[in-house]
């Protein structure tokens, strides 16, 4: 092998370490690009109600206490702020119709749902024993049954005892308890991420699924499944956004002495994008 093919073989190994993996592989075509089709930068001192709603309470009007997960909180609009720029979903100690802490939770549905396409959040995480923050996408329609037989994309969770690691998971098969998941976690190489904004990105693509941290690939799922479809089932309907930070819960459990409350979600922009010419 010549010195020359050497070099260029280097140099696309490094061009593609920087950015390959950003280039969706059946949709659209060599010429097109992530075009932006919606997004938020907290602009303003409110929530943009025309993008989100807000959802209150502890799950139990939706059938479903404690969010089916265990979870602790009360959500509620008191607990969201947007200033300079910046979305804060914040946890409180403070006793709100029985539960002894608060919350917020806001969700895209019917304001903003997509099949397909790349979701970029720019955010930094609140951390300590039994702190649940997540950036994740549900059904809009649940096409193939209940949870979680229509699928579920979790973007980012991170549990606030680990703050130097993120997980990104699907969850699908069939309804609870004949579900099942698959994911993996990103740890920072130094500090965490409640130390500072990080970029979190999503590809999401009919057979493939990406998932990013500050341009950084660190995961792809091809290999799903739902029982009451053909695959690319359940991945292949309109999901929305939610943006909440759980409290307790079955998988982070409960806050202890050392959590220290308040603790914030900062969130300075959402972008999602279609591939496009």
């Amino acid at each position: 092998m010549t010195t020359q093919i050497r070099l260029l073989g280097i140099a696309l190994l490094l061009a593609c370490l920087g950015g390959c993996g950003g280039t969706p592989s059946v949709q659209g075509n060599p010429s097109g690009q992530w075009v932006l089709v919606w997004e938020d930068d907290f602009g303003g001192t409110a929530l943009d109600g025309a993008r989100w709603s807000v959802q209150t309470g502890d799950g139990c009007a939706q059938n479903l206490c404690g969010w089916g997960n265990n979870e602790l909180q009360w959500y509620q609009a008191d607990n969201i702020e947007v200033a300079g720029g910046i979305l804060s979903l914040t946890a409180r100690e403070e006793s709100v119709a029985g539960k002894a802490y608060t919350s917020a939770r806001i969700l895209s549905a019917e304001k903003g749902d997509w099949r397909y396409g790349r979701f970029e959040i720019r955010a930094r995480l609140p951390q300590g024993q039994g702190i649940w923050p997540a950036v994740w996408m549900l059904p809009t329609d649940e096409v193939y049954g209940g949870w979680a037989a229509s699928g579920e994309i979790d973007i980012v969770e991170s549990l606030g005892h680990q703050p130097d690691l993120v997980h990104g998971t699907l969850h699908y098969g069939g309804p609870w308890p004949n579900n099942t998941k698959s994911g993996t976690a990103f740890r920072l190489p130094s500090d965490t991420f409640a130390d500072d904004f990080h970029t979190f990105v999503l590809e999401w693509e009919e057979d493939e699924i990406r998932w990013y941290v500050d341009g950084v690939l660190y995961q792809t799922q091809t290999e799903w499944h739902s029982t009451a479809g053909p695959y690319p089932a359940p991945f292949d309907q309109r999901f929305h956004l939610i943006l909440n930070v759980a409290v307790g819960g079955t998988w982070p459990g409960a806050p202890d002495a050392s959590t220290v409350f308040p603790q914030t979600l900062e969130v300075d922009f959402v972008r999602v994008y279609r591939w496009g010419s």
